[in-house]
């Protein structure tokens, strides 16, 4: 993904950050391109993508094989809180100036929250594909069998 604020940096670049000052010394600020906000910007939204994969990942989690179609999320009231308890906290953690320091993290744009929703929003297609998976091939609906009857059945004929 790129961002017209970002480092502008090539993949190679990216890649072998670790070794810049060697590598990429003479024409790139090594520092200014893998430090300071750059980085920190970075690593807080790796922070929210995994915040925001798992939240989805929960609210698809409601049943093991039936799709959110099928059971949908007011279905259960507590994972819809804690859902909505988890993002509040996290952007607590990020638009509260006090937590950036404490959690080394800084306050995120529009624009990165539309990449951060655009790379976590597709775990709950995964997963819708993955249940569809297992309902078709794994574990298919088997057809009723015939009723066998009981003892207690018996006796009473």
């Amino acid at each position: 993904m790129y961002s017209p604020h970002g480092p502008h940096v090539t993949y190679h670049e990216l890649t072998h950050f670790h070794q810049c000052e060697r590598l990429f010394g003479a024409r790139l600020d090594c520092a200014a391109t893998f430090g300071g906000q750059h980085a920190l910007v970075a690593s807080t939204m790796s922070l929210s993508i995994l915040v925001s994969i798992e939240m989805f990942n929960a609210m698809n989690s409601l049943s093991e094989n039936a799709s959110l179609l099928e059971v949908p999320l007011w279905t259960n009231m507590k994972l819809i809180a804690a859902v909505l308890l988890s993002f509040a906290l996290h952007f607590a953690i990020l638009y509260v100036p006090v937590f950036n320091a404490i959690f080394s993290v800084a306050p995120l744009g529009l624009v990165e929250w539309k990449a951060i929703v655009c790379i976590s929003l597709p775990i709950i297609l995964i997963d819708e594909v993955l249940k569809w998976a297992t309902r078709t091939f794994i574990d298919p609906p088997t057809a009723a069998a015939p009723a066998v009857p009981s003892i207690e059945d018996k006796k009473t004929q």
